[in-house]
């Protein structure tokens, strides 16, 4: 009898070895190495998706083909995904235990069954039973002949009941849960989830079978598994928030029919979640009146503005080394800014203990919240008030300058919309759009010039 063969497999970045390894010397993560048999692929040769032969065409000769969609009527999803739910595409769904990602496809599933009444959802839940799912689905108000719930992790069974019912979409939760059986090795490991995967999309492709997979995630936040499953999907969408909180955002990574970095926020309630269709006004909390240590900001998330509130408090320090908190805020950009503030505006704030906050829960990554930053430590520092009517764009550099920022023109549309009065932002930016908006464009050329604008 012939001797099977094995290898360990490092299930973080797909390494494989002939032995056991404690550490990969690939990726550097410990105790990641599974043992499992070698697939050995089929001799047969590969057809092709369609099912028919193909031959290259010059460009001139392709035709275009119009992408259908189906809308789900909930705005937020609806953009995020580029403007609907694509026919025939393969749609990936990561995020936190308990953040709500079947909550928001049991949510989906149930708009499709009211838009388009003939049609078939078939829930795959590998996790949960079909009683657990049923519960869920009537408490979010789902209820249709047409959803079908089936658990079951076997990939041939489900394939088998996908041909039996013909359903026009497929949510298989999750991906790491279902096996084939022509892979000897564990539910989970990189080398089913890569031939589920394959198995899945040319299905879906050859049928038109819209499918939803939802993924688990790493410690590090990343989807579990191999890297090649985000390059097979059409679709990969991230589902963010804090499970203790009550905001939730649906970010897409990638997507093949839309918009890259488009952001939908979404409110966690009893009844399910509920879109959030103007974001702003519950980031922009009503401060009290003359509260100082506070200022605004625009930011861009995909095609969307948002404006959010930066606090901060600036604190004698009664110890030897001063303190530094921030939340939503990278540390380290903030104590470069306090060494802007101590070098070119004459103020010993790095003494002090700074605690610097993004209302709402927001977390900031980019650098046009520089000016907005620096405007909120000075105001703290001098305990004098900001106007609620001043907005601050601008990132600021190591000697001191104040540049501008990318989409100008879009967040200004979005300031005079918002009825702002007053931008504080770069000299060039404000130059180049003086008088475009009904807006008062105040453009300075250093951050120091800050302190004699607002605190004379």
């Amino acid at each position: 009898m012939a001797k099977i063969k094995t290898v360990f497999t490092c299930q973080d970045c797909g390494y494989q070895t002939a032995k056991w390894l404690g550490k990969c010397p690939e990726c550097n993560q410990w105790n990641s190495f599974s043992e499992e048999e070698t697939f050995k692929p089929s001799k047969a040769a590969p057809k092709s998706i369609l099912g028919r032969e193909s031959k290259p065409k010059t460009i001139n000769q392709v035709e275009h083909e119009t992408v259908e969609r189906y809308l789900t009527k909930i705005g937020e999803f609806d953009r995020v995904m580029g403007g609907g739910v694509t026919i025939g595409s393969l749609t990936l769904i990561g995020g936190e235990p308990g953040i709500g990602k079947s909550t928001l496809l049991m949510e989906v599933c149930g708009k499709l069954l009211n838009e388009y009444k003939d049609e078939k959802i078939l829930y795959v839940s590998g996790e949960e039973s079909e009683s657990q799912v049923a519960s869920r689905s009537k408490r979010l108000g789902v209820g249709n002949d047409g959803f079908y719930i089936y658990n079951e992790t076997n990939w041939q069974k489900i394939l088998e009941q996908v041909k039996i019912l013909n359903p026009k979409f497929l949510v298989l939760d999750s991906i790491q849960t279902t096996h084939s059986n022509q892979v000897e090795s564990a539910a989970g490991t990189l080398t089913q989830i890569r031939e589920v995967t394959y198995e899945l999309m040319n299905y879906a492709k050859a049928y038109n079978l819209t499918c939803f997979i939802v993924g688990h995630v790493t410690k590090e936040g990343q989807i579990a598994g191999p890297k090649v499953l985000e390059h097979m999907v059409d679709t990969v969408v991230y589902f963010e928030g804090d499970q203790l909180g009550q905001y939730r955002m649906l970010r897409v990574m990638k997507n093949r029919f839309g918009n890259t970095n488009e952001v939908g926020i979404f409110e966690m309630q009893e009844t399910g979640l509920v879109e959030i269709k103007n974001p702003s006004q519950y980031f922009l909390e009503q401060s009290l009146p003359g509260s100082y240590g506070r200022s605004i900001t625009c930011i861009l998330e995909g095609s969307r503005s948002l404006f959010v509130e930066i606090q901060a408090l600036v604190v004698e320090n009664k110890f030897a080394v001063g303190r530094r908190t921030t939340q939503g805020l990278d540390t380290n950009r903030v104590a470069l800014l306090v060494a802007v503030i101590d070098k070119y505006l004459g103020i010993p704030l790095s003494y002090n203990d700074i605690y610097v906050n993004v209302v709402g829960g927001m977390k900031l990554s980019t650098r046009e919240n520089d000016l907005s930053v620096i405007a909120s430590l000075l105001s703290s520092y001098y305990a004098t008030a900001i106007d609620n009517e001043t907005l601050f764009l601008g990132e600021v550099g190591l000697t001191g300058e104040v540049r501008s920022v990318p989409m100008m023109e879009m967040r200004l549309k979005e300031v005079a919309q918002m009825n702002y009065k007053r931008v504080i932002t770069s000299k060039r930016a404000a130059d180049d759009l003086k008088g475009k908006y009904k807006l008062n464009l105040i453009g300075i050329t250093k951050a120091c010039e800050l302190k004699e604008l607002l605190f004379k």
